[in-house]
């Protein structure tokens, strides 16, 4: 039996907010939906290991220029901890290292509200053995599982939060908020030795990155049901990973300007990062209605391109049927 002729791939520009299931990694996540919507160009936004779930922004097309907004952004991880077991990973994949009793003098209510406070804020995270950091071109996991220690140097990492969601016996959840690069594995064996009962994670879900949440998300599961047009539906405009940037709007002369790679002159303030936009160019389109041209920064009157849309990237946006990201106020250039 032949199999099927191999469907055509198309130019899509946007980006589409997965829930991943548990057990598939980021890369595997991506082709198969990449292979859903026939993508020609895709990739993620952060590795988010197998035995985490949660929300895994997909870029497509122009909106991969800026995959790395999404990967430096802050986390939040909803992390589900086993108290009294340690493991030779610090998850729920690695053997039993240690079972130690959970007692009420140890853990109960203030101790480990104190236990998260230790963890709250600027800290030094040393990376665990079992994670995808390279060392000499190899993952550490690797040397891990041929029985060989590294050294590792500990890595600068801030906890913006620690909440507990839930604590029912020897089972604890967390609301973490944190910065990138933050192992949940290592804060969890942290939190669990600062109760002295030792710890590890058996449970791990993204809920959020930068300013978008898993709220908007949709799972592989319900993509794989959907139509190529129901599919699209899902596609969201670039800029939702720029959602939390200041907004700028050029007029037409200067959009173009812009652009070419030009500084333009502006009177705003110094700003690290702003999102650009031109006006759409369609005839009688309302005044509101504008297109993403890139990303810039803005030093000392200056707008400085920091990453720019090809002409070919814009027209392709502006013939999607993906909807325009909500204007709140934008500034005059």
């Amino acid at each position: 039996m032949s199999k099927p002729p191999r469907q055509p791939r198309r130019q899509l520009h946007g980006v589409i907010l997965l829930d991943k299931p548990l057990g598939l990694s980021s890369n595997d996540a991506l082709q198969k939906v990449r292979r859903l919507m026939r993508a020609e160009k895709a990739g993620h936004t952060g590795t988010l290991d197998p035995l985490a779930t949660g929300l895994l922004p997909l870029c497509f097309g122009a909106a991969t220029k800026f995959s790395q907004v999404s990967l430096d952004a802050d986390k939040r991880y909803t992390a589900t901890l086993k108290l009294g077991v340690t493991t030779t990973t610090g998850d729920a994949e690695g053997e039993v290292l240690q079972t130690r009793p959970v007692t009420p003098e140890q853990v109960n209510a203030d101790r480990i509200a104190q236990a998260c406070e230790r963890f709250t804020g600027p800290i030094e995270q040393v990376p665990p053995m079992h994670s995808a950091l390279k060392h000499q071109g190899k993952a550490l996991y690797e040397y891990a599982r041929a029985g060989i220690d590294i050294e590792r140097p500990p890595r600068s990492v801030t906890l913006h939060r620690i909440d507990i969601l839930n604590w029912q016996g020897d089972v604890l959840e967390l609301d973490v908020q944190c910065s990138k690069g933050t192992y949940i594995r290592t804060l969890a064996q942290d939190i669990g030795e600062a109760l002295g009962c030792g710890a590890h994670l058996i449970g791990l879900r993204r809920t959020g990155s930068g300013g978008v949440r898993l709220g908007g998300a949709v799972t592989l599961e319900a993509l794989m049901a959907m139509s190529e047009a129901e599919r699209d539906a899902h596609l969201l405009p670039a800029d939702i990973l720029l959602n939390d940037w200041p907004e700028v709007l050029l007029s037409e002369p200067e959009a173009a300007r812009f652009l070419t790679g030009l500084r333009r002159r502006t009177s705003l303030a110094d700003a690290p990062q702003v999102r650009v936009y031109g006006p759409h160019p369609e005839p009688g389109s309302h005044p509101d209605r504008r297109v993403l041209l890139g990303s810039a920064h803005i030093k000392g009157g200056e707008l400085i391109p920091t990453r720019l849309l090809s002409p070919a990237e814009v027209e392709g946006m502006l013939t999607q049927s993906t909807p325009s990201a909500a204007v709140a106020s934008a500034s005059e250039i």
